[in-house]
């Protein structure tokens, strides 16, 4: 079933890899036409204004800044978990300077040739952009200081385990900064088996305690979160998915979506 879900992820972000931000912002699947779908544009936020803000690769897929409170200090070596396009490690590169480095990890083969193309275009000689599995880092114990990613582990199947090695690849003293998308409540269970939903970063996501108890026991202290922001999906979508009536009880019930922005430190 994981290796399933992973199929699900990485056949969708290869496609959204050969689109623009603005087929992105329209639909999941942009230029195809399926625009009854999650459309990305209800979690991004404007990074135009962000000191190394490249526009050829926000493909507008993230769910905050991380960047923006991750504390990056000049000489840093950081990890950006599911790198795109290269978006947040432009950002990043900005942050520690020609004296350290940024690793940006994705396991689609069509994001990591994007982003290589748009480093080239920019000349940085202290990033690189890695194949691998969050689950399972083609990286040595203890070496990053800082890891970034944006909404990128919820689409991850075991939490638990991205965690681990979020923890492994950290230095004594490191941290990580996260935006994500997390859930209150309970969702319907047609939204959290629906393949569409899961790569459009909702039925993935998991209850906001549950998260937060993941990252506790993977031994990291100092928990804050720093931003949490409610995601209203139309009813138009989610009727793609639910009757009237289950629509109506979901309502009711009142269960949240919500982007947020979490750190912790090892």
């Amino acid at each position: 079933m994981e290796e399933d879900i992973k199929e699900i992820v990485k056949d969708k972000y290869s496609l959204i890899a050969n689109q623009t931000k603005e087929q992105n912002d329209a639909s999941c699947c942009g230029s195809t036409g399926c625009c009854d779908t999650i459309e990305y544009a209800i979690f991004s936020e404007d990074y135009t204004s962000e000191q190394g803000y490249a526009k050829d690769a926000d493909l507008g897929l993230g769910c905050g800044l991380p960047t923006s409170y991750a504390d990056i200090k000049e000489g840093d070596n950081v990890l950006d978990l599911g790198s795109g396009a290269g978006n947040d490690c432009f950002v990043a590169r900005s942050q520690v300077g020609d004296k350290g480095k940024v690793t940006g990890l994705d396991f689609t083969d069509a994001m990591i040739e994007k982003a290589i193309i748009n480093n080239n275009k920019l000349g940085f000689n202290n990033i690189d952009f890695v194949k691998g599995d969050i689950e399972e880092m083609p990286f040595d114990d203890n070496i990053f200081d800082v890891v970034i990613s944006n909404c990128v582990l919820n689409l991850v199947p075991d939490k638990t385990l991205a965690f681990n090695e979020i923890y492994r690849v950290l230095n004594k003293g490191g941290h990580f900064c996260i935006s994500d998308v997390v859930i209150s409540g309970v969702l319907p269970d047609k939204l959290k088996k629906d393949a569409e939903m899961y790569a459009g970063c909702v039925s993935g996501a998991i209850d906001k305690d549950d998260y937060v108890h993941i990252i506790k026991n993977s031994g990291f202290n100092n928990i804050v979160i720093h931003k949490e922001k409610a995601i209203d999906i139309p009813n138009e979508i989610m009727l793609n998915y639910l009757t009237i009536d289950e629509l109506m009880d979901f309502k009711k019930d009142k269960v949240g979506i919500y982007s947020i922005t979490i750190n912790a430190e090892k």
